[in-house]
C-alpha cells in the first residue's frame, strides 16, 4: 500500500511523539524502499538524524531524505554495493567521515532468491550470504568504535528462518545466521550498554512479495495468521524504532517476531 510522501512523514510523526531519538544518529542500510524506508521515516520521527543507505534507487533514497528534511529533521543519502567483498567497509568509511558517530545501526538491507534445494547454485547461494550475512557483520564490526555507548543495532531476520515457507531454503539459512549474529554480538557489546536485536518480519507487502499480491497467495497469507490483513513496512519500521529507544532499554540478543501472529 502506497502512501503519499506527505502523509507518510505526517504519519510517522503521529505514531512518534516522543522524539526518544533526539540528537541521535542512525543509519538504516537499504533505506530507499519498503521496509528501509519506513524505518528511516519512522527514526526520524522520534528526531534521529538518519544515514539512508542504498544500493541502486538513488532517486528513491533521495525522496526519503527529502521527506525528511521537509518534515524538519535531518538525512543524507550515502550509497555502496553490499555485495561486494568490501562493501560494508566502504560504507562504513562513508560513514565515518560523515558523521565519526552512531547511536543506532539498522541492517535492513537484503536479497531473496526462490527455488528448490535441488535447484540452488553455489553463486545464487553465495551472493544471498554475501549481502545479507557477511555484509552486517562486517559492517557493524567497522562501526563498532564509533558507536556510542548506550546506542542500539538491529538486524533484519526473517519468519523463514522459523518456518518452512515456500522454496526459500537458501535465503532462510542467512536469516538464521542473522538470529545467531544478534546474540554474539549482544553479548560483546553488551558491556558498553549497546543493545544487538533482531526483527523477523512475516509477509510484508513489499517488492520481496510478490506472491502476497495474487488471489491466492493473498488467501494463503491471511489463512495462516492470526491478524487477517496483510502486513505493511510501516508494521516493522514501528517496532525497529522501538528497540532503538530507550524503552527497549532491557531488551537485547533477541529476535523479535513481527508476523502477525503465524500459525506456522
Amino acid at each position: 500500500m502506497f502512501m503519499p510522501e506527505g502523509d507518510a512523514i505526517a504519519a510517522a510523526k503521529r505514531r512518534h511523539v516522543m522524539n526518544n531519538l533526539a540528537n541521535k544518529t542512525a543509519l538504516v542500510t537499504g533505506a530507499s524502499r519498503g521496509m528501509g524506508r519506513a524505518t528511516a521515516l519512522a527514526l526520524a520521527a522520534e528526531g534521529a538524524r538518519v544515514i539512508v543507505h542504498y544500493g541502486r534507487g538513488a532517486d528513491e533514497a533521495k525522496s526519503v531524505v527529502d521527506q525528511i528534511r521537509a518534515a524538519g529533521g535531518k538525512a543524507d543519502a550515502i550509497s555502496a554495493d553490499l555485495s561486494a567483498a568490501d562493501g560494508a567497509h566502504k560504507l562504513a568509511e562513508q560513514v565515518r567521515n560523515l558523521v565519526g558517530h552512531l547511536d543506532v545501526i539498522v541492517a535492513n538491507a537484503g536479497i531473496s532468491k526462490s527455488g528448490p534445494i535441488d535447484q540452488m547454485t553455489v553463486k545464487d547461494f553465495d551472493n544471498l550470504f554475501a549481502v545479507n550475512v557477511r555484509a552486517p557483520y562486517f559492517l557493524i564490526q567497522q562501526l563498532m568504535p564509533i558507536m556510542g555507548d548506550g546506542g542500539s543495532i538491529v538486524m533484519l531476520s526473517s519468519l523463514g528462518a522459523h518456518a518452512a515457507v515456500g522454496d526459500l531454503s537458501a535465503y532462510a539459512a542467512t536469516k538464521g545466521a542473522i538470529d545467531t549474529m544478534v546474540k554474539y554480538f549482544a553479548n560483546a557489546l553488551g558491556p558498553r550498554g549497546i543493545r544487538v536485536n533482531a526483527v523477523a518480519p512475516g509477509v510484508i507487502d513489499t517488492d520481496m512479495s510478490s506472491f502476497s499480491k495474487t488471489e491466492d497467495g493473498q488467501k494463503f497469507v491471511l489463512g495462516m495468521q492470526a491478524l487477517k490483513r496483510i502486513g505493511q513496512p510501516d508494521d516493522v519500521g514501528d517496532v525497529i524504532a522501538f528497540l532503538s529507544g530507550p524503552q527497549a532499554r532491557w531488551i537485547t540478543g533477541d529476535t523479535i517476531h513481527v508476523d502477525g501472529g503465524s500459525k506456522l
